[in-house]
């Protein structure tokens, strides 16, 4: 049965009444408690839905990875030490140097020396005459006998004078340099020489990297091919150059002595390409003056050019076998 508040049992009423206080202690305590709870749980933003993440993304944190490094013209660091070692012995060679060098990747482009002046193209021109015949061919404009594929061959081969000359007169002689001017980029190239025939002609280290790159970037595939082959498989009279920019690059040389400043001196050039895909293009043309002149001396200056513009020691080992 119910028992009144006054009737206890020993202790009983003392509990009750300590436990007034306490409660209400505790219960205070447990406010504070619910309170804070609340405060902090007010004080922290509800997470963003799925949609807000991809809009506005959490800021990322800075990047530690190295930014790429390039130098005037869009090159690589990696290039400012070459292309030092190039300038300088550009400015060391006597006479008329100029050297071009193009990434067909970037378009990025390296000059040093004359790159202005008109040098003889010298047997470099058999290029462009390779370039004409073939698409020539492709074009419907002439066929391409077998005697003159093997004419085309020998040029870029052993650099055959006999062969470039029966492809000057095949092909209208002359009447092609409108092309080469207008179709390769050759916008400087003069006939300079009063015989006028393809050894008469003159041209710019531009002009001769532009002719390279037509033949790289706009010729037939299949004739691109062919002649890039070509060019890597030259004899050895024409080991020097270019071909000192490594394994898997090609060259077309040039080499004659000709009139100039009153005497005769050598005049050396050389065009071609390497890297993966022939990302690379170089030309460099030397007209050598009295003092140092001399078919090895040239065919070395242009054989070291290539070499430390590609990072490869020098003297570049190289021994001209002039015909």
């Amino acid at each position: 049965m119910d028992r009144p508040d006054h009737v206890t049992e020993p202790g009983t009423r003392r509990w009750r009444r300590a436990r007034g206080p306490l409660a209400a202690t505790l219960a205070g305590l447990l406010g504070v408690v619910v309170l804070g709870a609340a405060t902090f749980a007010a004080r922290v933003p509800p997470p963003p839905p799925a949609a807000s993440l991809i809009l506005y993304p959490p800021t990322a944190a800075p990047s530690t990875m190295p930014q790429p490094c390039t130098i005037e013209g869009g090159w690589p660091c990696e290039w400012a030490p070459r292309f030092h070692a190039a300038a300088e012995l550009v400015a060391r060679s006597p006479g008329t140097l100029g050297l071009v060098l193009v990434d067909r990747h970037t378009g990025a482009r390296f000059t040093a020396g004359a790159t202005g002046e008109r040098i003889w193209t010298g047997s470099t021109i058999k290029l462009a005459l390779t370039v004409y015949a073939l698409d020539a061919a492709r074009t419907g404009r002439q066929p391409l006998t077998p005697d003159a594929r093997g004419d085309l061959a020998a040029m870029l081969h052993t650099s055959d004078d006999a062969a470039a000359s029966r492809t000057w007169q095949r092909y209208g002689a002359t009447a092609m340099l409108a092309t080469f001017r207008d179709t390769y980029g050759m916008a400087g190239l003069t006939m300079s020489g009063s015989h006028g025939d393809w050894g008469a002609l003159t041209a710019t280290p531009g002009d001769l990297a532009a002719l390279m790159s037509y033949a790289l970037d706009h010729t037939h595939p299949d004739d691109r091919a062919w002649i890039a082959a070509a060019m890597r498989d030259v004899g050895d009279v024409q080991h020097w150059g270019m071909w000192s920019a490594g394994p898997g690059s090609g060259v077309k040389n040039g080499w004659l002595e000709n009139p100039y400043g009153g005497a005769s001196h050598w005049c050396v050039s050389t065009v071609g390409f390497t890297g993966d895909g022939e990302r690379y293009v170089i030309a460099a043309m030397y007209q050598m003056s009295e003092g140092r002149d001399s078919l090895d001396l040239g065919a070395r200056t242009l054989s070291d050019l290539a070499a430390v513009l590609f990072a490869h020691p020098t003297p570049a080992p190289v021994a001209p076998r002039p015909t």
